[in-house]
Parts: C-alpha cells; sequence; structure tokens
C-alpha cells in the first residue's frame, strides 16, 4: 500500500519554478543566449509573439467592450435581428488574419534561410570540427583535429565557430543546447550537421529532446565555452592522458548504461566517426531490442509492497 504525503508549499514552488523556467526564466532557457544562433532564434520567437498579440489583444478588447455595450441594462443598444452581412465588417474580420499570416510567413521565411543549420557562420577563424554521436544513454564528442573525445562533457572556445557532424549509435535522438542555438536530429547511419558559436565564457546544458528509452531523462551533458587559451591548455592536458577510444572502447561505451558520468579520452582512434555512420562499427540495438542485455540496465518494474 502506498502512503502520499501531501507537501503543498514543495509543490507549489516546484509549480513556481516549472513556470518560470517555460517562460524562459530558466539558465537554459533560448530567452538567454550565448551566441548569434540564439539570440536569432530569441528574435523571432519575440517576432512572432508581438505579431500575434496584435491580433489577440484587439480580440479581448472588443470581446468585453462587445459584452458591455450590448449588455441588457443599457438602452443605447440597438437590437437588429435581421443583420445578417455587412462589407466593412468582413473586411476587417478577414483582413486581419491575412495580415498576420503575411508577418510570420516572411518572419519564417527570413529566419529558415538565415538560420540554416548547414549554414557556416562567418569568422575570420577556422571552425573547430566536433564529431557528435548519440548513444544509450549518452552522448560521445569527438575532436578529430586535436585526437581527443569527451562523454557528456563539451568545451568550445569563444569566439570560434564550431562546426558540429552528428550522427547516431542507436535509435534516432536530438541534440540541442538551448543557449548556443538550433536543435537537430541524429539518425542511425546518416549524418547532420550544425554550426554554432559561443560569444562569451560560459556553463551551459545540453540535452536529448528525443525520448529514446529508460534513460532518456539523464541524457544530458555540460558545455563550458572558455576563452581560446584556455581551450587550447585544455586540449594539451587532455591529449595522451587517459583512455584509448578505438574500436573496441567504442564498443564498450556503446552498450546501454544510465547515469553516464563526464569523461575524457586522451586519444582516438584515426576516422572513427566515419566507421561510426557507415556503421563498419555496429551499430547498438536501441532501447526496446536491447532489453536484457545489459546486466547493468533494470529494466524489470519494482515489485509492489
Amino acid at each position: 500500500m502506498y502512503k502520499v504525503q501531501a507537501r503543498p508549499r514543495r509543490r507549489i514552488a516546484c509549480a513556481a519554478l516549472s513556470v518560470l523556467a517555460l517562460m524562459g526564466c530558466s539558465p537554459a532557457s533560448i530567452l538567454a543566449p550565448e551566441g548569434p544562433v540564439t539570440a536569432a532564434n530569441r528574435t523571432i520567437l519575440l517576432n512572432a509573439l508581438t505579431i500575434m498579440l496584435a491580433i489577440v489583444i484587439p480580440t479581448i478588447i472588443a470581446t468585453i467592450a462587445f459584452a458591455w455595450w450590448f449588455r441588457a441594462g443599457n438602452p443605447r443598444a440597438k437590437y437588429r435581428p435581421d443583420f445578417v452581412y455587412s462589407g466593412r465588417i468582413e473586411m476587417i474580420v478577414w483582413s486581419i488574419p491575412i495580415l498576420v499570416i503575411l508577418f510570420l510567413g516572411g518572419v519564417i521565411w527570413v529566419g529558415s534561410h538565415d538560420l540554416d543549420p548547414r549554414r557556416p557562420i562567418p569568422s575570420a577563424m577556422p571552425p573547430l570540427e566536433v564529431q557528435v554521436v548519440s548513444l544509450d544513454w549518452k552522448w560521445l564528442f569527438i575532436y578529430p583535429r586535436e585526437g581527443i573525445a569527451t562523454v557528456n562533457m563539451l568545451v568550445l572556445p569563444v569566439g570560434r565557430p564550431v562546426h558540429f557532424r552528428l550522427t547516431s549509435g542507436s535509435v534516432m535522438n536530438t541534440f540541442f543546447i538551448p543557449r548556443l542555438g538550433s536543435m537537430i536530429y541524429t539518425m542511425n547511419r546518416m549524418e547532420t550537421e550544425l554550426n554554432l558559436r559561443a560569444d562569451r565564457p560560459a556553463i551551459m546544458y545540453g540535452q536529448s529532446a528525443h525520448f529514446s528509452g529508460d534513460g532518456f531523462s539523464d541524457m544530458n551533458f555540460g558545455v563550458r565555452s572558455v576563452p581560446v587559451g584556455e581551450f587550447n591548455g585544455w586540449v594539451s592536458g587532455t591529449r595522451g592522458k587517459g583512455a584509448v577510444l578505438d574500436s573496441r572502447g567504442y564498443a564498450d561505451l556503446a552498450r546501454q548504461s544510465l547515469d553516464v558520468p563526464a569523461r575524457a579520452y586522451g586519444a582516438v582512434q584515426p576516422r572513427l566517426f566515419e566507421a561510426i555512420v557507415t556503421q563498419k562499427l555496429k551499430p547498438a540495438p536501441g532501447p526496446e531490442q536491447g532489453r536484457g542485455g545489459d546486466p547493468h540496465v533494470s529494466h524489470d518494474p519494482p515489485e509492489r509492497k
């Protein structure tokens, strides 16, 4: 038999925090941008909100005004039971939604071209190449030119564009860093691209935004944007230390696991990402097919007491 303890204050606080997060007050929100892509996303969101409010607010005011004017106690309100058509009213009723659609369509048209994920970010600095692999239930980041890799930890240099190449080593997933920019899918045997840039030092939150099984809720990663000199120092301090990520190490990493701590690899097998994309390295079976395959992951429901 279950016991439920009511904690109204805690519930109210949790509800308030949830509302604030939805309103964009969370530090993981696109309303707190750290790069040009998220700043443009925020502009589109605010522009769309303003355009829609231009019809929502007058409609609310008109509804209240009509209800007040045509109240039963107002003798000046004319009762016209035979009224069926007015050309001026029809023009107003249809022109406003058409204008809203045109404005929203323009915003979407411009934004979809300017924020194309494959479009490079203009910069005098060469882009940093980062290869991303979504696994069950963790994120693998490979820095091919630097010869290192990390799990559930992404370090980026401030002011330098980052070119992400993404794939999945299991089921389809979604890569998203709210304060840096666009959400994009990772798919098995396919490669997608994304270009982002961090404009200031920050500690950010990255996440999986697509349900992918038991470990989905903990499939997030930390993101640090640091000055270029500090980034180069981090790369030098990581390279050549710790484990090597080769085919065998990747096979162990690809097994289903929950709550995986962040860690780094001091060396990476060349062209490992290409081997994952082309499935020269066998992909994981996925959450459903892999049930019971990993002794460290329990899929059985808890026993009721």
